[in-house]
């Protein structure tokens, strides 16, 4: 895919992986459709966008309510008259031992409200956010790309029952709306990030973030850019899908 003069729309645009996706694409001179729950974070992603000199739109959407994701990518439509890509990004964690235990008595659980706010946004979010985008670019009969941020923490790791399971999600879904998509002319693609120089690490302690960096080979954080460079590669390269691109510095979980 060619991407100048394309459309693009990415969730969770307003800052980290998300806005470093929305400069990606318009460095590429594709318009942009910012969706966030943070107008003013989304303010500076789209006049970032714009000095590139391509038309960026924001939508202030939370990813779990089906009518806000319809009623934004109708905007988008209307405004860009297409819609060719839909970047699945917006996540969140909430991080728990399924169960916590001193001195053999049980002191925490991971909580309902835990479990279900990370599955709603990372993996129920990812699937209205695709489903409402294909069903826009099936009307609209140009094709697509659906490219989703699913993590290295899907093969499981420690004290995220909740991530992992909605990271793996992600990726089997990936897989599944390549096989069913593909008769209409939408890829479907995954990122598999890796441990990234984001806002959401301020919540692990510094001597977790250098215990995680010194399990990576390449023994640093992953830049966000790095991250919106797989996405990039992603949409352009018309014979990728169904799979998931690992990009974590050679670390395994």
């Amino acid at each position: 895919m060619q991407l100048e003069g394309k459309s693009v729309v990415i969730t969770g645009a307003g800052r980290g992986i998300g806005r470093a996706m929305a400069l990606a694409f318009a460095g590429k001179r594709a318009d942009v459709a910012l969706l966030d729950l943070n107008a003013a974070d989304l303010e500076q992603t789209r006049t970032a966008c714009e000095g590139l000199g391509v038309r960026a739109r924001t939508h202030v959407c939370n990813v779990t309510a089906e009518e806000q994701i319809g009623a934004a990518l109708d905007a988008v439509v209307q405004d860009f008259g297409r819609l060719d890509v839909m970047v699945n990004n917006a996540g969140i964690t909430k991080d728990a031992l399924l169960v916590k235990a001193q001195n053999g008595k049980v002191v925490d659980k991971m909580s309902l409200e835990q479990w279900r706010s990370v599955i709603d946004v990372n993996l129920t979010g990812v699937f209205l956010c695709a489903r409402e985008a294909a069903a826009r670019m099936i009307a609209l009969g140009s094709g697509g790309v659906i490219i989703s941020t699913s993590s290295i923490s899907r093969a499981g790791n420690m004290g995220q029952s909740n991530y992992s399971a909605a990271k793996a999600g992600v990726a089997a879904m990936t897989v599944v709306w390549a096989q069913e998509l593909a008769r209409y002319g939408i890829r479907a693609g995954a990122i598999a990030p890796g441990f990234t120089r984001t806002d959401i690490l301020s919540v692990m302690r510094p001597e977790m973030i250098e215990r995680a960096v010194s399990d990576v080979p390449l023994k640093r954080l992953a830049e966000p850019s790095e991250m919106a460079h797989a996405a990039v590669f992603i949409a352009e390269n018309d014979f990728f899908t169904g799979r998931v691109v690992e990009v974590d510095g050679g670390q395994r979980l």
